[in-house]
C-alpha cells in the first residue's frame, strides 16, 4: 500500500519537486549543525573573554522576574541586564524583533546555546542545541549574529525559499521553481568553501536535485523480500520519512502561528483543510500524522471565535 500511494503521489511532478526541495532542507540541517555548533561555542567564549564580568561567576538576581516572554524582556537583575545588551549588540536586528521567550537569561553565562536562541525564531524554548533545531533556525542564527561572517543576502533568500516550501497549501512547486531553488542555495553553499562537511553536501544536493526519483512498480513475483529502490539511490522507507519530516514541520509551523495568532484564523482553516484533504487521500501518511493534525485542530479551535481579531505583529523575521 505505501510502495502504490508514494508511486502515484511521486507520479505528480509539482508535488516531487516538493519532497526534493524540502529534503534539500533536511540535507541542509544536516550539514549545517556541527558548524553551528561549534560556532555558537566560539562567539560565547569571545563574549566571556571580552568581559569576563559576564561569566559563570555572574549570577541572575531576578529569578522568576528576569523571566522573558515572547518578543517582552524587561531584565530585573544587572546580570542580565548586561547580557541582553551585549546579545542586541551582536543582533542584526537589534532595533527589531527579538524573540526573547526562546531563553532562559539565567543560563547565558554558562550555556552558549541559551545565548544563540534570542537569534532565533520562536518556538525554540525547549531545544538544547543545533541537532534539535530545523533547518530555517540555523539558517536565521547565521542571518541574525554579526559571529557569522557571510553574504546575509544568500542567506535570506534560502529562508524565502524555505518559507515557500512550508507556505505552499497545495505541497507543489514548478520545475522553474526547484531549479532557481538550486541556484539559491548552492550559492549559500558556495559561502563555506573551508568547511569540509558543507563541501561534501554540495555534491549531494546538486545530484538530488536533478535525480527523477522514478519509482518501479514490482509484479507480484518480485515482491518477496524486496526493498524498492527509488532512481536516486533513496529507499520507498526513506523517501516515505522524508515526507513525514517534510509534514510534520508544516504542521508545527501552523501550530505556532496559530497559537502567537499571526495570521487570521481563516487562513490556518483554510491551510489545515488542505493539509486534510490531502490525507485523505494518503492513508500511509494519515495514520502516521494524526496526532499532529488532532493537535493543531485543538489548538486552532481554541482561537476561532467570533470576535477574533486581525493577526498579531508579522514582520519578515516571524515568518520563519
Amino acid at each position: 500500500m505505501v510502495l502504490s500511494e508514494l508511486a502515484a503521489r511521486l507520479n505528480c511532478a509539482e508535488y516531487k519537486n516538493w519532497v526534493k526541495a524540502g529534503h534539500c532542507l533536511l540535507l541542509l540541517r544536516s550539514c549545517l549543525q556541527g558548524f553551528v555548533g561549534r560556532e555558537v561555542l566560539s562567539f560565547h567564549r569571545g563574549l566571556l573573554a571580552a568581559d569576563p564580568s559576564l561569566g559563570p561567576r555572574a549570577a541572575c538576581r531576578g529569578g522568576s522576574r528576569c523571566s522573558p516572554r515572547a518578543r517582552q524582556f524587561q531584565p530585573q537583575c544587572q546580570v542580565c541586564a548586561e547580557w541582553k545588551r551585549e546579545i542586541l549588540k551582536h543582533h542584526i536586528n537589534r532595533n527589531g524583533d527579538v524573540y526573547w521567550g526562546n531563553c532562559q537569561p539565567g543560563l547565558w553565562p554558562v550555556d552558549a546555546w541559551e545565548v544563540a536562541k534570542a537569534f532565533m525564531p520562536r518556538g525554540l524554548a525547549d531545544k538544547q542545541g543545533p541537532e534539535e533545531c530545523d533547518a530555517v533556525a540555523l539558517l536565521s542564527l547565521i542571518n541574525s549574529c554579526d559571529h557569522f561572517v557571510v553574504d546575509r543576502k544568500k542567506v535570506i533568500e534560502v529562508i524565502k525559499c524555505r518559507n515557500e516550501i512550508m507556505h505552499s497549501s497545495e505541497m507543489k512547486v514548478s520545475s522553474s521553481w526547484l531549479q532557481d531553488f538550486q541556484i539559491k542555495i548552492q550559492n549559500f553553499l558556495n559561502e563555506f568553501k573551508n568547511i569540509p562537511e558543507i563541501v561534501t553536501m554540495y555534491s549531494r544536493i546538486e545530484q538530488l536535485l536533478t535525480s527523477d526519483w522514478a519509482v518501479h512498480i514490482p509484479n507480484e513475483d518480485e515482491l518477496d523480500g524486496c526493498e524498492y529502490a527509488i532512481r536516486g539511490d533513496l529507499s520507498v522507507g526513506q523517501v516515505n520519512e522524508i515526507e513525514m519530516e517534510l509534514l510534520k514541520e508544516k504542521l508545527r509551523e501552523m501550530y505556532l502561528q496559530a497559537e502567537e495568532q499571526e495570521v487570521l484564523p481563516e487562513e490556518i482553516s483554510n491551510r489545515l483543510e488542505a493539509v486534510k484533504e490531502f490525507l485523505r487521500s494518503n492513508e500511509d501518511l494519515r495514520s502516521a500524522l494524526r496526532e499532529d493534525v488532532d493537535k493543531l485542530d485543538s489548538r486552532h479551535l481554541q482561537h476561532r471565535k467570533p470576535d477574533s481579531g486581525g493577526p498579531g505583529r508579522q514582520t519578515p523575521e516571524s515568518e520563519t
